[in-house]
């Protein structure tokens, strides 16, 4: 799902009326990934998405081909999962089965027969060899099946990297590969500041070994050292397998990988194989038990195969990002978690992160450790972190987003951080880049961030108070009333400013710490919803999608229409639950439900745009189960879910979510015949007591317990009268006007 251009059924009722701006494709791939691991491993291009695929680089509307059919000129490692046009995207150490002359290593073969599993990627290549995949944390394993051949190969390049596009390739700066005899070898490119270091072994009796610089063949070579490359002088180099094979023979390598020198890399792959060899078939049974474990820890009931297995696949892509690599950190020498590939922490800071820290409480609290550390080391928490070295943090797109998990996190109790070391960075943090002009003047452009800042002063002055620093949080609590600034009060709208990826109507129905204040800023709510009503587009006419290399007369149109944009874009992701805060929880019923059913599909086309490393995809996630988080405020909006049933595995609670009169619906994918009607909540009890809110705070739900839902086919006033808090208006008790 998502690795092709998107291949959806036209949209009908409210979910037409929509635009979608940026590129219609999911941007997944369907490697061999490990969850929440170092590596991944699967077939390379060159193309988008991810170095997998047959697709140019895009930004608006349907993605071009680059080439026909599927291809691959080898395997690569390190690719990313459903990211947009962010330059460069890995895929190192390219593995080539091969029986050809070297010379032919880069040309590309047509793949057949893919087979993908949940830490395992299979295909044929056009060369008649079988291709299998699979990866543990930190090492991937390969194994072959030949044709009967007097001299097969398998080629390892060392030198590759990125994308084979305009600006897409990554070239190494420094370089050492060294043989080492008896299928052994090892190397270390640095790229993008980055060691990398790697330790390969193939069990391959009869076979010669050897380097290789410039496609050309270093006879009694054992170690190639490149002391300073550049784009100029590179020529590719890496080391070869050679030998004769029989029809079906396999030939198995083995590859540990490291960004602290070939030695760790070796203890990775040692550790990890375990003592067999071949290894392939345990580590891929390991790896897919694993995988069983986490994407276990959401169970529903109910709903079409079709939908089952969207909502599934939607788990999956949500835990394929951050990498983890424990114990890795190039930047500094202490162990610890160190995580990368956080692409990027605007993506996932309102679902993902959420999502992790529901289900994989543990993980979710190293992630922050390793922010921590990267912020003590590099000055700043990122808001994007790749396995980069540098300034490349995508600091355009937000401000401050870490303090949101943080103040989470801390209200939840959970881990054994350091608090008030936390707090020292939460702080500092919110002075630097933007932040210096928010603390000076109370708004800043682009204008998005000024709402970013006083977010993040909430979510800190939380935790400040919780440690006992009134002085500050009173500092920051005043502070985050700011937000106020960006908003024109003659319009209800934001300012005029630059966006990123979207406009003033995007980004005018985020889910603020004071909601409350929002909506009487516009004259109530009332009038809120109209304004949401039109953002929506009820009463609107159908939109037509862009289709390839779409005109700048059609984007002004699009934008002109100053529409929701689903979930093609992520600034929209909170909007439909602002409704939650005029008391109209039925509205936000209506758009999820269309969301749902008609923006999500079966096949490599069934996402409406970039899964960013799994933001969109826990979207669906919590959509499904009726429940959405409010990140940064400990909080869930309640809505009606998609499943009759549905348990999340909360450490060792178990949080229920129950229906009673629940309607199975379909979706896109099962060949719609109308529109199905959405459902509403009648009625709500949260342990055995009632529930009048459509919302409940996040401890409830890390507690455990059993949320009952009565369903209708008409809206009610459950939800209309008790609504979310605010910060000038904690208790939520505001009668709807």
């Amino acid at each position: 799902m998502g690795t092709a251009a998107t291949s959806l059924p036209a949209a009908q009722g409210l979910a037409a009326t929509w635009w979608w701006p940026k590129p219609q494709v999911g941007n997944t791939h369907p490697g061999a990934t490990y969850p929440l691991g170092m590596v991944s491993a699967c077939a390379y291009s060159g193309a988008y998405p991810t170095g997998y695929g047959r697709y140019a680089k895009g930004t608006e509307g349907v993605p071009e081909e680059l080439f026909d059919q599927l291809q691959a000129s080898g395997f690569t490692h390190f690719q990313q999962s459903g990211t947009g046009a962010i330059r460069k995207y890995y895929n190192y150490v390219r593995v080539t089965p091969m029986v050809q002359q070297l010379d032919a290593l880069g040309e590309a073969w047509p793949l057949r027969d893919e087979t993908a599993e949940a830490g395992y990627y299979a295909a044929t290549l056009g060369t008649g060899i079988r291709c299998e995949l699979t990866v543990g944390a930190k090492v991937a394993v390969h194994r072959y099946t030949f044709p009967a051949h007097r001299s097969a190969r398998i080629v390892v390049d060392l030198s590759i990297g990125g994308l084979a596009i305009d600006l897409g390739r990554t070239v190494p700066l420094r370089a050492h590969v060294e043989s080492l005899g008896n299928g052994r070898a090892q190397g270390t490119v640095v790229v993008e500041g980055i060691p990398l270091s790697v330790y390969m072994e193939v069990d391959s009796p009869g076979w010669r070994q050897m380097l290789w610089h410039d496609r050309r063949l270093i006879e009694g070579g054992t170690r190639l050292d490149f002391d300073r490359i550049r784009p100029t002088t590179l020529r590719p180099f890496g080391l070869l397998y050679r030998g004769p094979t029989t029809a079906g023979q396999q030939v198995e390598i083995q590859i540990g990988f490291s960004l602290r020198g070939c030695e760790q890399a070796r203890e990775n792959l040692y550790r990890e194989r375990g003592d067999g060899t071949p290894a392939f078939d345990d580590l891929r049974a390991r790896t897919g038990a694993r995988w069983r474990d986490h994407v276990d820890r959401i169970e529903v009931e109910g709903g079409s195969p079709a939908r089952r297995q969207v909502f599934a696949t939607a788990l999956y892509h949500s835990l394929v990002k951050p990498c983890f690599a424990d114990d890795e950190s190039p930047f500094w020498p202490s162990s610890g978690p160190f995580a990368f590939d956080v692409c990027t922490m605007w993506d996932i800071y309102k679902t993902q992160l959420p999502l992790l820290t529901a289900i994989c409480p543990n993980r979710a609290v190293d992630l922050l450790e390793s922010l921590i550390r990267v912020c003590e080391e590099e000055g700043n928490f990122p808001i994007g972190y790749r396995m980069a070295r540098g300034a490349d943090r995508f600091f355009r797109q937000a401000s401050a987003l870490v303090h949101t998990a943080l103040a989470d996190v801390h209200a939840l109790g959970l881990g054994d951080l350091d608090w008030a070391w936390a707090l020292v960075h939460m702080h500092d943090d919110l002075r630097r880049m933007y932040g210096e002009d928010f603390y000076e003047h109370g708004v800043v452009h682009p204008i998005s961030h000024t709402l970013d800042l006083a977010y993040a002063c909430h979510c800190t002055a939380s935790v400040a108070r919780a440690l006992h620093d009134v002085r500050l949080a009173d500092d920051l609590e005043a502070r985050s009333r700011l937000w106020s600034n960006a908003f024109d009060p003659a319009t209800g709208l934001l300012y005029d400013s630059s966006f990123y990826e979207g406009g003033k109507w995007n980004y005018s129905f985020r889910l603020l710490h004071d909601m409350a204040a929002r909506i009487e800023m516009v004259g109530g709510a009332e009038a809120f919803v109209a304004m949401l009503d039109a953002f929506f587009g009820y009463g609107a006419r159908p939109v037509t999608q862009l289709g390839r290399r779409p005109d700048p007369a059609e984007m002004r149109a699009g934008f002109a229409l100053n529409r929701f944009e689903g979930l093609n874009n992520e600034p929209d992701m909170e909007a439909p639950w602002s409704y939650h805060y005029a008391g109209r929880p039925d509205r936000t019923a209506e758009v999820v439900h269309a969301a749902l059913t008609w923006q999500f599909g079966t096949g490599p086309g069934g996402l409406p745009g970039n899964d960013d490393s799994g933001g969109l995809s826990s979207w669906y996630v919590w959509a499904s189960l009726g429940l959405f988080p409010v990140a940064g405020q400990s909080m869930f909006l309640v809505n009606a879910p998609a499943f009759r049933r549905a348990t999340l595995h909360v450490g060792d609670r178990d949080f229920v979510v129950e229906t009673r009169g629940h309607r199975e619906n379909s979706i896109s994918s099962d060949g719609l015949d109308g529109v199905p009607p959405p459902q509403y909540v009648q009625s709500a009890r949260l342990n055995g007591k009632p529930l009048d809110a459509a919302h409940l705070s996040a401890a409830a739900v890390h507690a455990g317990g059993r949320l009952l839902l009565e369903l209708g086919p008409q809206p009610s006033e459950w939800g209309h009268k008790v609504l979310p808090p605010s910060l000038s208006d904690p208790l939520g008790k505001r009668a709807r006007t």
